[in-house]
Protein backbone atom coordinates (compact mmCIF):
# COMPACT_ATOMS: atom_id res chain seq x y z
CA UNK A 1 0.00 0.00 0.00
CA UNK A 2 1.43 3.15 -0.68
CA UNK A 3 0.89 6.11 2.17
CA UNK A 4 2.28 10.06 2.37
CA UNK A 5 4.05 9.99 5.66
CA UNK A 6 2.60 12.78 7.88
CA UNK A 7 5.48 12.41 10.22
CA UNK A 8 9.20 10.90 10.11
CA UNK A 9 8.48 7.59 11.15
CA UNK A 10 12.09 6.20 12.43
CA UNK A 11 12.68 3.15 9.78
CA UNK A 12 9.98 4.15 7.04
CA UNK A 13 11.01 7.79 6.33
CA UNK A 14 10.38 11.84 7.04
CA UNK A 15 7.53 13.60 6.38
CA UNK A 16 6.15 14.65 3.01
CA UNK A 17 7.73 11.34 1.80
CA UNK A 18 5.77 8.70 -0.63
CA UNK A 19 6.35 5.04 0.64
CA UNK A 20 5.13 2.11 -0.11
CA UNK A 21 4.61 -0.18 2.63
CA UNK A 22 3.11 -3.60 3.40
CA UNK A 23 -1.05 -3.19 4.20
CA UNK A 24 -1.02 -4.40 7.81
CA UNK A 25 1.46 -2.05 8.89
CA UNK A 26 -0.74 0.43 6.65
CA UNK A 27 -4.10 -0.57 8.58
CA UNK A 28 -2.62 -1.26 11.89
CA UNK A 29 0.04 0.99 12.49
CA UNK A 30 0.75 4.30 10.72
CA UNK A 31 -2.79 4.71 9.78
CA UNK A 32 -4.59 4.78 13.06
CA UNK A 33 -1.79 6.52 15.07
CA UNK A 34 -2.12 9.66 12.31
CA UNK A 35 1.68 9.16 11.45
CA UNK A 36 0.34 8.98 7.45
CA UNK A 37 -2.30 9.33 4.93
CA UNK A 38 -3.70 6.51 1.64
CA UNK A 39 -2.12 7.74 -1.20
CA UNK A 40 -4.86 8.58 -2.74
CA UNK A 41 -5.15 11.27 -6.04
CA UNK A 42 -6.49 13.90 -3.78
CA UNK A 43 -3.93 13.42 -1.50
CA UNK A 44 -1.08 13.06 -3.99
CA UNK A 45 -2.41 16.50 -5.47
CA UNK A 46 -2.59 17.93 -2.06
CA UNK A 47 1.04 17.42 -1.16
CA UNK A 48 2.41 18.60 -4.58
CA UNK A 49 0.89 21.80 -3.12
CA UNK A 50 2.01 21.79 -0.12
CA UNK A 51 5.71 21.02 -1.90
CA UNK A 52 5.22 24.03 -4.11
CA UNK A 53 4.03 26.22 -2.03
CA UNK A 54 6.86 25.41 0.27
CA UNK A 55 9.38 25.70 -2.31
CA UNK A 56 7.92 29.23 -3.11
CA UNK A 57 8.25 30.46 0.65
CA UNK A 58 11.49 28.78 0.54
CA UNK A 59 12.78 31.21 -2.62
CA UNK A 60 11.41 34.38 -0.80
CA UNK A 61 12.90 33.84 1.72
CA UNK A 62 16.61 33.01 0.53
CA UNK A 63 15.57 36.37 -1.83
CA UNK A 64 15.07 38.48 1.61
CA UNK A 65 18.23 37.32 2.86
CA UNK A 66 20.19 38.18 0.17
CA UNK A 67 18.81 41.60 0.38
CA UNK A 68 19.60 41.57 4.07
CA UNK A 69 22.85 40.65 3.33
CA UNK A 70 23.83 43.66 0.91
CA UNK A 71 22.05 46.06 3.60
CA UNK A 72 24.67 44.13 6.25
CA UNK A 73 27.80 44.64 4.12
CA UNK A 74 27.14 48.11 3.27
CA UNK A 75 27.12 48.79 6.65
CA UNK A 76 29.65 49.77 9.64
CA UNK A 77 28.62 49.93 13.07
CA UNK A 78 30.40 52.33 14.98
CA UNK A 79 30.24 51.19 19.06
CA UNK A 80 30.94 53.51 21.67
CA UNK A 81 33.00 51.99 24.75
CA UNK A 82 34.63 52.75 28.09
CA UNK A 83 38.10 51.54 28.50
CA UNK A 84 41.47 51.31 30.57
CA UNK A 85 44.81 51.20 29.92
CA UNK A 86 46.02 49.06 26.91
CA UNK A 87 42.20 49.05 25.15
CA UNK A 88 40.57 46.63 27.36
CA UNK A 89 36.77 47.49 27.94
CA UNK A 90 35.10 47.97 31.41
CA UNK A 91 32.42 45.06 30.52
CA UNK A 92 32.09 44.11 26.54
CA UNK A 93 30.23 44.43 23.37
CA UNK A 94 27.60 41.35 23.06
CA UNK A 95 25.24 40.03 20.28
CA UNK A 96 22.99 41.95 22.12
CA UNK A 97 24.38 45.33 21.54
CA UNK A 98 25.15 44.75 17.69
CA UNK A 99 22.12 43.23 16.88
CA UNK A 100 20.35 46.88 19.03
CA UNK A 101 22.43 49.17 17.13
CA UNK A 102 21.79 47.41 13.93
CA UNK A 103 18.13 48.39 14.48
CA UNK A 104 19.30 51.48 15.34
CA UNK A 105 20.31 52.07 11.64
CA UNK A 106 16.88 50.50 10.46
CA UNK A 107 18.12 46.66 9.76
CA UNK A 108 16.52 44.11 12.12
CA UNK A 109 18.49 40.97 12.96
CA UNK A 110 17.49 38.18 15.37
CA UNK A 111 20.51 38.97 17.72
CA UNK A 112 21.05 34.54 17.59
CA UNK A 113 21.59 35.12 14.22
CA UNK A 114 24.93 36.97 15.17
CA UNK A 115 27.64 34.56 15.53
CA UNK A 116 30.06 35.80 17.92
CA UNK A 117 32.52 32.92 19.92
CA UNK A 118 32.67 35.21 22.55
CA UNK A 119 32.19 39.17 23.66
CA UNK A 120 34.47 42.06 22.45
CA UNK A 121 36.68 42.80 25.53
CA UNK A 122 39.00 45.25 23.73
CA UNK A 123 38.95 48.30 20.98
CA UNK A 124 39.63 47.30 17.69
CA UNK A 125 38.10 46.89 14.36
CA UNK A 126 36.24 42.99 13.84
CA UNK A 127 34.45 41.35 11.10
CA UNK A 128 31.38 39.57 12.24
CA UNK A 129 29.51 36.77 10.93
CA UNK A 130 25.41 36.99 10.63
CA UNK A 131 23.84 33.70 9.40
CA UNK A 132 20.60 35.34 7.79
CA UNK A 133 19.78 31.74 5.97
CA UNK A 134 21.49 28.25 5.87
CA UNK A 135 22.88 29.05 2.55
CA UNK A 136 23.60 33.08 3.28
CA UNK A 137 26.14 34.56 5.37
CA UNK A 138 27.07 38.53 5.67
CA UNK A 139 30.19 39.87 6.97
CA UNK A 140 29.51 42.70 9.64
CA UNK A 141 32.30 45.27 10.06
CA UNK A 142 32.37 46.33 13.53
CA UNK A 143 34.91 49.40 15.15
CA UNK A 144 34.88 49.77 18.89
CA UNK A 145 36.27 53.02 19.81
CA UNK A 146 37.20 54.55 23.44
CA UNK A 147 33.74 56.93 23.95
Amino acid sequence: MKVILKKKVKGTGEAGEVKEVSDGYARNFLLPRGLAVEADAKAMMKLKQKQQSDAARQAKELAESEELKKKIEAESLKVSAKAGEGGRLFGSVTNKDLGSNLARKGIKVDRRKIQLPDPIRELGEYQVEVRLHPQVTAVLKVEVFQG
